[in-house]
């Protein structure tokens, strides 16, 4: 999703947002209907109310992010750029630079998932949709990125009252 916004931009994010889950429901209708088994697959036409309740689950999920990167990508942008040496943003690819921008949205506003799950799922994200030394790429970054805002903060000395 975040991907097709940053290549057509929407005019409305929620319309958008809905216009994608029904792309989404199209393609899968289409594939059943020719046969064709992808894997991973997910049934937006399940009857199971199970699997309904998971992917109502995943549709939230995947909303928040893309509502929170979609709202802050210009500081995104500068807060990745600073880790991007001889390169801007703009010159990644699309799935680079859009996994990045999700990375260090996690990484500010997950603090209860592990930042090295958070940087491994995004490692994962890059190979998946671009290739796989992408995933060195995020690796390399996200793991900076990750360094300095997970940084534990320092502790003051403050000598106790007697």
């Amino acid at each position: 999703m975040l991907v097709q916004f940053d290549l057509n931009p929407p005019e409305s994010l929620d319309a958008d947002i809905e216009a994608f889950w029904s792309q989404q429901i199209q393609l899968e209708s289409e594939m059943l209907a020719n046969d064709e088994v992808r894997a991973p697959r997910i049934v937006f036409s399940s009857p199971d109310p199970n699997e309904q309740e998971t992917l109502v689950e995943m549709r939230a999920f995947a909303e928040a992010r893309v509502r929170g990167v979609w709202q802050m990508r210009d500081e995104l942008d500068r807060e990745v750029g600073g880790y991007l040496r001889n390169w801007s943003i703009y010159r990644l690819g699309t799935v680079e630079r859009n996994v990045l921008r999700l990375g260090a949205w996690e990484l500010r506003n997950c603090p209860d998932i592990p930042a090295p799950i958070l940087v491994n799922e995004a490692i994962d994200l890059a190979k998946f949709f671009s290739e796989t030394k992408s995933g060195k790429f995020v690796n390399g970054v996200l793991d900076n990125l990750a360094k300095d805002i997970r940084r534990p903060k320092a502790e003051t000395f403050t000598p106790e009252a007697k």
